[in-house]
């Protein structure tokens, strides 16, 4: 008998326990007992920390330049489709469009960009003789960016070389056909000697386009006092 009233008993809390909680779930609204369902299950989860997105520097620069430096990226042209660019102080002065220099027309080019006085000006040379004379005439003060697309080596002529040379390249002279080459120069004061000036990249049988090698870039802060 006795284990008959304790079975008896367990049914009857049972049933009691299951028609309460039935008739809780009736007055509860569906909305907030589904939430309550996903905060228990969210209970023990380790929170997600989500790093900030990262905010966009002058010229693509991993790192900010000062606010007394100018910022600058030279990137040399890498196959057909690929353009060489200067960018300085976040304005792209070499790319393909109705309103800019389209460096697509020349193929054997080396691009030369100067500043005096925020007075930013640009030469397409595919001669040695206008490469010599748009740097000649470069006024003191002027910052000068050089880089190549497909072949700059050709046409150039041991006059435009030591032109360059005397700006400060190391590397002018060892280019081959179809060599990707990047460099900064300063004309009458002197860039700083940390900072990137020149870069130079071969064509061989590794070739990340076939018969080009693959684009270089240097970039950079220039101190704005020197200009």
């Amino acid at each position: 008998i006795t284990d008959f009233v304790k079975l008896s008993g367990l049914l009857l809390a049972t049933g009691f326990s299951w028609y309460l909680g039935y008739f809780l779930s009736a007055l509860v609204p569906e909305e907030m007992l589904s939430a309550s369902i996903t905060n228990l299950q969210d209970i023990g989860k380790k929170p997600v920390i989500r790093a900030p997105v990262p905010k966009r520097q002058k010229c693509d620069h991993w790192s900010p330049c000062s606010p007394g430096s100018y910022a600058y990226r030279v990137l040399s042209g890498g196959g057909k489709e690929k353009l060489a660019k200067i960018c300085f102080e976040d304005e792209l002065q070499c790319q393909k469009s109705e309103n800019k220099l389209n460096i697509g027309e020349s193929r054997r080019c080396v691009i030369c960009l100067y500043l005096r006085d925020t007075r930013l000006c640009i030469a397409l040379t595919d001669h040695s003789a206008e490469m010599v004379d748009f740097i000649e005439n470069a006024p003191q003060g002027s910052l000068l960016f050089m880089v190549t697309h497909d072949d700059g080596s050709t046409r150039l002529k041991n006059d435009a070389k030591q032109v360059v040379e005397k700006l400060g390249s190391k590397e002018i002279k060892n280019m081959k056909f179809r060599s990707s080459w990047a460099f900064v120069a300063a004309k009458g004061f002197k860039l700083p000697d940390d900072i990137q000036k020149e870069k130079i990249n071969h064509s061989d049988k590794n070739n990340r386009y076939g018969g080009w090698p693959a684009e270089i870039q240097i970039e950079g802060c220039i101190p704005r006092n020197l200009i």
